[in-house]
């Protein structure tokens, strides 16, 4: 399954003092993840669409049909 990460650039502009939600997006195409890592186990190519955004907004992000381990917890890595 294609799987494609990003960074949710509207989280990071409305975070609020004290506040440490995750920003980073795993989108497939039958759910939306949000974590502070992914570890991609596997080959990956970051691809850069500034004419064709996702349809979230983002012109950059990385796709892989790889397993990915999420930190959804924000545990150091």
């Amino acid at each position: 399954m294609l799987k494609r990460i990003h960074v949710n650039q509207h989280k990071i502009r409305n975070l609020r003092n004290g506040t440490n939600e995750p920003v980073i997006t795993v989108k497939t195409y039958k759910s939306n993840d949000y974590c502070y890592a992914v570890d991609i186990q596997g080959p990956s190519t970051v691809v850069y669409s500034p004419e064709k955004p996702l349809s979230c907004g983002a012109k950059v992000w990385i796709e892989t049909h790889a397993d990915l381990e999420l930190d959804k917890e924000g545990g150091q890595q």
